[in-house]
């Protein structure tokens, strides 16, 4: 069979371990489910085109490589003649539904065309002729792909069938190493320069592969395989999606200015080892120093142990009540390197892996990066974005409005945080400082606690507060957005007491 050939054959280790996972779970379902109650949803795009040559494959593989009595395989395991269901849209591309038709009957499926959408489409359909499993071709970073399994029931309000995703775990350089590999036909859209399809209202080529042409005032595009970075493969869906953040809703990495005109921020630190005292944070202190520089409040600081739940309930709340959540530690091969699996519970998806992490992760691990699937580049689904830079020997990882950091100490920091502030679209807008004025005094803290607190009254602008360094020593803080009116507050408390009872000391 040309397919399996091809691909066993081929020199792609890592098409050859997608290949062989799809077609278990094609052959898993079609020892669960009778041919006649499975159904092929196939639209004309590349993932489809994808799972229909996997299908064909899977079913030759099912039915154990038979042949017909001169010794030749027969057209109907060949071509795998499965009830396909075709949603046709009038917004499609007239380029799409001759692909369709033109693809069923060179491959003999059972093509049945629905003019309803699909929901309502399949209500009827299923009522018709009772299916309990349908191939889909969903592809984790799909908008409908967040939570599914390779087999998933449908939802709760759907017509009861189960969801059989074989490429799932698929990227867009599998998909076309794969179309490729098997020298399989497409639709033609594709070669001029369309990477993602959607409805001909929605859908222009992608701009990244633009080709400059004086000749030709409309340009020309390379082919869609020729898209280096498949994280940006619906760069030519030109829908807008609504992004603005409001109180009922989680925040999903668009920043608000809250009621007291600051950014928030919080950090949570994964380690155990701060908890057992046997190490000390030093990171959130210095975090804290760059947030307050660059005018952000910082609301929360929190230490968690290496469980996932423990960071998945932190995580929860702070992504909801700050404009951004930083996250340390617990990122890592080991058992106890549980963050990302929380970040994921925390926004109720599940981890995947990550083809573009993964290969920065060779570079980096080399002969130590061993199997077809390294446990580190399993990052949660849907959500993640990877925040490159030349500085960085691998990429930050920002899920929504949480950013995880992969700095060890101070140094480390200091780089992340530098690239972070050089990386375009990323939600951390530098404002004013915070400035700061800080007073040491041999007054206990009985003593100035009145003063200090009608000054709070008058000064609620100004961050105003008292810290022991002993029990006949206090250091006086005065932290806000204004210096006149810090320099106003710390006049105000000086003149309220002998002079020479406070002196001013840097906190650095």
């Amino acid at each position: 069979m040309e397919i399996d050939r091809a691909v066993r054959e081929g020199s792609d280790r890592r098409l050859q371990t997608k290949y062989r996972n799809a077609v278990y779970v094609i052959q898993r379902a079609f020892a669960l489910y009778e041919f006649e109650q499975v159904a092929f949803s196939f639209n004309g795009g590349k993932d489809s085109t994808v799972l229909l040559h996997l299908l064909r494959a899977g079913y030759y593989l099912h039915k154990g490589k038979p042949e017909c009595s001169n010794g030749s395989l027969s057209d109907s395991v060949l071509n795998c003649p499965i009830r396909t269901i075709y949603f046709e849209s009038p917004c499609a591309f007239p380029e799409i539904n001759s692909f369709t038709y033109e693809t069923a009957t060179v491959y003999g499926l059972q093509l049945e065309t629905i003019h309803s959408d699909f929901k309502s489409g399949l209500e009827a359909l299923l009522k018709e002729k009772p299916t309990k499993a349908i191939f889909l071709g969903t592809r984790i970073g799909d908008p409908n792909a967040v939570g599914q399994e390779q087999f998933s029931p449908s939802s709760i309000g759907w017509p009861p069938f189960m969801r059989v995703n074989p490429i799932l775990d698929w990227s867009y350089r599998d998909v076309w190493a794969f179309i490729l590999t098997c020298k399989v036909q497409y639709c033609s859209l594709y070669d001029q320069g369309y990477t993602s399809i959607g409805s001909i209202y929605d859908t222009v080529p992608n701009a990244l592969l633009s080709i400059a042409d004086s000749l030709n005032a409309k340009g020309t595009f390379k082919p869609a395989y020729m898209l280096s970075d498949g994280r940006l493969e619906r760069a030519g869906r030109t829908k807008k999606m609504h992004l603005k953040c409001n109180s009922t809703s989680p925040n999903n990495g668009v920043i608000s200015v809250t009621s007291s005109g600051f950014f928030t921020a919080s950090i949570v630190v994964v380690g155990d080892e701060i908890l057992f005292g046997t190490a000390e944070d030093k990171l959130s202190a210095a975090l804290c120093k760059k947030l307050y520089g660059i005018g952000w409040q910082v609301t929360h600081v929190a230490v968690v142990q290496n469980e996932i739940d423990s960071v998945a309930e932190e995580v929860e709340r702070r992504k909801l009540t700050n404009d951004l959540v930083f996250l340390f530690g617990g990122f890592g091969p080991m058992q106890s390197d549980v963050s990302l699996a929380g970040v994921a519970k925390a926004f109720g998806v599940r981890l995947a892996p990550d083809e573009e992490f993964e290969e920065y992760l060779r570079h980096l691990i080399g002969k130590h990066c061993t199997g077809d699937r390294n446990e580190m580049a399993l990052l949660p689904e849907g959500i993640t974005e990877l925040l490159q830079h030349e500085k960085l020997p691998l990429p930050l990882i920002k899920c929504q409005n949480v950013i995880i950091l992969a700095a060890t100490n101070v140094c480390e920091l200091e780089t992340q945080w530098d690239c972070l502030l050089e990386l375009p679209n990323i939600p951390l807008v530098q404002l004013a400082p915070f400035v700061s004025k800080h007073l040491s005094s041999m007054l206990s803290d009985v003593e100035i606690a009145q003063t200090i607190s009608k000054l709070c009254l008058e000064f609620p602008d100004v961050y105003i507060g008292c810290q022991r360094k002993s029990r006949v020593q206090s250091l006086i803080s005065f932290v806000g957005k204004d210096n006149t009116r810090i320099e106003l507050a710390a006049g105000r408390l000086c003149n309220s007491f002998p002079e020479g009872a406070f002196s001013e000391v840097n906190c650095g």
